[in-house]
């Protein structure tokens, strides 16, 4: 860094503080409607539309879900089907070996294991869990978040983010403090 250079260190974010979930909601709207798209908001219970106004789209958690699904029932039958007719083929009562409705229970089983498997991994991985560190950590009040504040980030990595405009966007949204996040 040069001597000559006053520009302060790069910051993760700016995080305002809102007292009320409506307030919170209001504000992650105007922002999206004025061209913010890298930021978060955090509450302490759910909020209905809180991820539509923050521009989130669909998850990809469905489509996850049955690809394992579809992948444990094949397994399952390929299971059953090789222990039936390839490894220890039994001729009972004149069926067949590849007698599929004797499967029904093996690949049920293992479509629900595998599609539970693939709900819980898929889950983690789209929320980046674990996750023991957020450098939203670093705000003191954030430890509000889990009982009665709720707050809003907007990332610096935003392309519309410029430090000074931000702040006073996210002062005049809130009615609390605002917060430089430091990484």
């Amino acid at each position: 860094m040069a001597l000559g250079n006053k520009s302060r260190p790069p910051i993760y974010g700016i995080m305002a503080e809102f007292d009320e979930a409506q307030r919170l909601l209001e504000a992650a709207e105007h922002a999206y409607q004025a061209g913010y798209r890298r930021m978060d908001a955090y509450s302490p219970y759910p909020i209905e539309g809180l991820a539509e106004a923050l521009g989130k789209q669909h998850t990809r958690l469905g489509w996850i879900v049955l690809c394992g699904a579809v992948a444990g029932a094949t397994v399952g039958f390929l299971l059953a089907y090789y222990a039936s007719a390839v490894s220890y083929p039994l001729n009972i009562g004149g069926k067949p070996f590849n007698s599929w409705p004797a499967f029904i229970p093996v690949v049920f089983e293992c479509t629900i294991l595998a599609a539970a498997f693939s709900a819980v991994l898929g889950m983690l991985v789209l929320n980046g869990l674990p996750q023991p560190y957020h450098p939203v950590f670093n705000v003191p009040r954030f430890a509000l978040a889990s009982r009665n504040r709720f707050f809003m980030c907007v990332e610096s990595r935003d392309p519309q983010f410029d430090r000074q405009a931000t702040r006073k966007f996210l002062e005049e949204a809130s009615g609390h403090e605002v917060y430089e996040v430091e990484w």
